[in-house]
């Protein structure tokens, strides 16, 4: 355990001994036998601890140990309590993300008031076997098999070298307390169902799954970083930019291997999906004209040249596609988000929010705005079917309003939801539904 610590500081950090290190203490075993190592090699450091006050009392009791251990081991004490609920809520993410997001934008501002050259968290060999498996899970490229990154900016991860056996060994040896968060035991989360149920077969195949995932980990990094340079070399020869808009030529992309793959290298940062580019790929042969939309960017196929420019310089898109759930879309100003919850989760309705079952949805979607002979069968009817036309008058909608309404249509053209007003019957969640589709509109 402590050789592995070694290992990670002479490979990644290693003047560490002369650079202030703000620790993410938590309370539980990982983060507390993260402090102990370093409090027993004399480094200097700090501790940061987060109390959300998600489990009351027990957070409370977690914010407590950690101020004790921060005063036996004579480390700066760093604490904050955010409304993580509330921030949830105005961005439209889940809580955890939410934890998450806020935990590391304090950490960077304690850091830079405070004098820290480095942020360290504890996560381990299993954790980063776990996101792999969650990115796999989820749909992933080559960066998204290495796992969790050793060093990323001023964040390192030293323990990342060692099993979450392995610290459990350490912490007993020397005698170390923590606290025991109850939700790690259950599968409320993704990561806890694939470490309680995906992770020991795994192991059951290969004993020894941690140590070959560092192996393995350590390879797909090295290859991703070759990959990345070259296909930098590359974009920095091919693509052009002049007055706002990304000139890509056609001739030159088509021309070397994997095309759809390197356009997506050049427009990842700019929203479009990988199913999108396939398409764009396969569109750049036929008729010039086509247009393709992200939430902050419109391209165009023009005769030469892919073009690019930010929404900002465009007109609202006719038509939006969806290729894929867990995205966030802006339309006509407002922000349109759809993530996949377990059947077990609580639906949420509202004139802003709908649930389906997602085994009844087709991707791509489309949004679009309505149109005279549009039909649906709105929820609650029975199946009977209705003129969208018939829905706003109903609705006493304004001319204005009716000019900005939109219609979300499935894979086969059907419409699932009047945004604003009404969904579909046909989506409905019954007691068959396993995984459920939430579709949110603000603004």
């Amino acid at each position: 355990m402590l050789d592995s610590f070694l290992t990670f500081i002479n490979q990644h950090t290693p003047d560490l001994e002369q650079q202030p290190t703000l620790l993410a203490v938590s309370g539980g075993v990982d983060s507390v036998v993260l402090a102990h190592l370093f409090h027993s090699l004399g480094l200097t450091a700090g501790i940061a601890h987060c109390n959300f006050g998600l489990r009351g009392e027990e957070s409370d009791g977690d914010e407590a140990f950690v101020r004790e251990l921060s005063a036996r081991y004579n480390f700066p004490f760093f604490v904050t309590k955010p409304d993580v609920k509330n921030f949830a809520k105005s961005t439209s993410i889940s809580t955890q993300m939410a934890a998450r997001e806020l935990r590391y934008r304090w950490f960077e501002k304690v850091r830079q008031e405070s004098g820290y050259i480095w942020i360290a968290t504890a996560h381990h060999a299993n954790d980063s076997l776990e996101t792999l498996l969650l990115n796999v899970a989820r749909g992933t490229g080559l960066a998204g098999l290495t796992g969790i990154a050793p060093v990323n900016g001023h964040l390192i991860r030293p323990l990342l070298l060692s099993s979450r056996a392995e610290i459990s060994r350490y912490a007993a040896e020397n005698g170390i307390q923590w606290r025991e968060d109850r939700t790690n035991e259950t599968d409320d989360y993704y990561r806890n169902k694939i470490r309680h149920h995906v992770i020991p077969v795994l192991a059951e195949l290969n004993p020894s799954l941690e140590s070959t995932f560092n192996v393995s980990s350590e390879r797909l990094r090295a290859a991703n970083a070759l990959l990345e340079a070259h296909l930098q070399r590359w974009k920095a020869q091919i693509v052009r930019e002049e007055a706002g808009t990304i000139r890509i030529p056609i001739a030159g992309l088509l021309s070397e291997a994997e095309p759809a793959y390197r356009l997506w290298f050049i427009l990842q940062d700019f929203g479009f999906q990988y199913g999108q580019l396939r398409n764009i790929v396969a569109s750049l042969e036929g008729i010039s004209g086509k247009r393709f939309f992200s939430p902050t960017h419109a391209l165009l196929v023009d005769r030469d040249h892919i073009l690019l420019k930010a929404s900002s310089q465009t007109s609202d898109p006719e038509v939006l596609t969806i290729e894929e759930p867990g995205v966030t879309f802006h339309w006509q100003g407002a922000k349109i988000s759809l993530r996949v919850l377990p059947a077990g989760s609580p639906p949420h309705f509202d004139n802003a929010t709908i649930a389906v079952d997602i085994n009844c949805i087709t991707f791509p979607l489309t949004l679009r705005k309505w149109q005279q002979g549009d039909i649906f069968q709105p929820f609650g009817m029975g199946g009977k079917r209705k003129k969208v036309s018939d829905l706003l008058i109903d609705n006493k909608v304004d001319l204005f309003e009716k000019e900005k309404t939109a219609v979300l249509l499935n894979g086969d053209g059907e419409i699932i939801w009047v945004l604003g007003l009404r969904a579909d019957e046909r989506f409905r969640i019954t007691e068959a539904t396993s995984n459920i589709l939430e579709i949110t509109l603000n603004g």
